[in-house]
């Protein structure tokens, strides 16, 4: 152990939570900005996970409505570099088609991580739960979209 490894990770806490305490207050117009100075933290790891949660937040908030496609596009640029935040906000992009009924592709669905498939699965979309019941990742993603089939009458 180092002699700064017991002062470096209760400042990682602490910037971790003041960035998330940030994130969540930020005003619409600050949101891209802020964004992009947690993601140029030192840490990369805990910047990541900031960003990542505030996306989920947002992301939920925001996906059955029209802002979406302006906020996922200022996110897309600010998360530019950043593989595993575009991942996670082309997901919720997915999610978003597959929820509204708007046009996705079934490679999409299949190719999508784990947790992705279990919210999928867990929706009304007829062809998204047909797809998951046969072909989803893990037994449980299947069971689950076989479950939302049943409910629907499809299944």
């Amino acid at each position: 152990m180092h002699a700064d490894d017991s002062t470096r990770e209760p400042a990682e806490h602490a910037r971790f939570a003041a960035y998330l305490a940030g994130l969540e207050q930020v005003a619409d117009a600050d949101e891209s900005t802020l964004v992009g100075d947690v993601l140029a933290d030192p840490d990369p790891v805990m910047a990541r996970a900031a960003v990542v949660r505030h996306l989920d937040r947002r992301a939920a908030e925001l996906f059955p409505t029209p802002l979406w496609e302006e906020w996922a596009e200022a996110m897309a640029r600010v998360l530019s570099g950043h593989p595993f935040p575009v991942r996670r906000l082309q997901e919720w992009s997915l999610f978003r088609a597959v929820a509204l009924g708007l046009p996705w592709h079934r490679d999409d669905l299949l190719g999508a991580s784990d947790r992705l498939q279990l919210k999928a699965a867990e929706g009304t979309n007829p062809e998204a739960l047909q797809v998951l019941a046969e072909s989803g990742r893990t037994k449980r993603i299947r069971n689950t979209a076989r479950t939302g089939l049943g409910r629907l009458g499809t299944g």
